[in-house]
């Protein structure tokens, strides 16, 4: 009887579980230079929508170039995709055993084991490929043992959230490859990067290998003209709006606790709208080669697995209703803007 009684809810929620599928969605990989690499992709942001941008690149990187990817999402109790559960992150055991991180996180708070494992993967020094509003993944509350991660941006990526540069939602960016770093295999085959997100304004350490800069566009449109005019930095330092173009894209080290070093790619370009720029997708596609410590191809395949219709970036702006197996091989989400609350 006793055992019945210990068992029982064990059973019950193995059956819930296993009626509504898994709470994330993994891409085994094959033949390629990823192969027996286990890439895993965090999304978790209430805006930018990487719960639609990571599994399409997930499906690049399993497809086109080997690596086993899994995707972990924000979930509510029922499956469904919720990016504005900041205290949920589904299948994190995956984490234990991830080769390289590519993560597009704002303001999470994760429950201790969830941070416990994160912790532990960037302990053994593990790549991580950072987008968008990582400069910003967590908000830890003060009680948490986890409290320092609400400065990960600034101490480990070079970067915390700092201000909307360019006019948000009106006005797009064109990276500019940074001429000092236009040999480096990371940008190898990368040639036309835009992004219809704004700039942010970031200040990366003198540690920091900058890629690619911003340049602020009087419109959303990759036509438009630059912008020019002038605004004051957080340091209060007025310059031009492109004089000098903000970092975009950068590298460096970062050292851990236990002397290991994590290989450091941060981009503030990455939302789901962004990623339809082929120079991006290739870009971050590289990020992982050179973070793994492989060859970067001359010009890496990106081409779309599946029809990739993003939803426009905004809060509130997700669609409703999306499990992972949504994400599926072969399945391609609704067309159309997402139902709005």
């Amino acid at each position: 009887m006793k055992l019945a009684r210990y068992w029982l809810p064990l059973v019950c929620c193995w059956l819930a579980t296993a009626a509504r599928g898994e709470d994330w969605i993994s891409y085994q990989g094959g033949a390629g230079p990823g192969q027996g690499k286990h890439v895993v992709l965090l999304s978790g942001d209430e805006e930018y929508r990487s719960e639609e941008g990571l599994p399409m690149l997930a499906k690049i990187l399993s497809e086109r170039h080997g690596f086993t990817c899994t995707v972990l999402f924000s979930v509510d109790s029922d499956g469904t995709i919720d990016p504005d559960n900041g205290a949920s992150l589904s299948g994190a055991a995956a984490l234990d055993s991830a080769d390289a991180i590519v993560m597009l996180l704002r303001f999470r708070h994760w429950p201790d084991d969830i941070m416990q494992r994160f912790s532990n993967a960037v302990e053994r020094g593990v790549p991580i490929i950072a987008l968008r509003t990582s400069t910003h993944a967590f908000n830890m509350p003060g009680e948490s043992k986890y409290k320092n991660f609400s400065a990960f941006g600034k101490s480990v990526l070079g970067e915390q959230w700092v201000s909307h540069w360019g006019g948000h939602k009106h006005e797009a960016t064109r990276g500019i490859i940074e001429a000092s770093a236009k040999e480096l295999p990371i940008l190898r085959g990368v040639d036309d990067i835009f992004g219809d997100t704004d700039v942010y304004e970031a200040h990366p350490p003198a540690d920091a290998k900058i890629l690619v800069r911003g340049k602020v566009l009087k419109g959303m449109r990759p036509s438009d003209p630059p912008a020019d005019y002038k605004k004051r930095t957080a340091q209060g330092n007025e310059q031009g709006v492109n004089d000098p173009m903000m970092p975009v894209a950068w590298t460096r080290t970062n050292k851990t606790a236990s002397g290991k070093e994590n290989k450091i790619f941060c981009t503030t370009m990455g939302a789901a709208t962004d990623l339809q720029s082929e120079g991006l997708r290739r870009l971050i596609v590289n990020a992982i080669y050179w973070g793994l410590g492989l060859d970067v191809p001359a010009k890496a395949d990106v081409a779309y697995v599946d029809d990739y219709r993003p939803t426009m970036y905004g809060f509130k702006g997700y669609r409703r209703g999306i499990k992972p197996a949504d994400h599926a091989l072969g399945k391609v989400l609704p067309g159309g803007e997402a139902e709005r609350k």
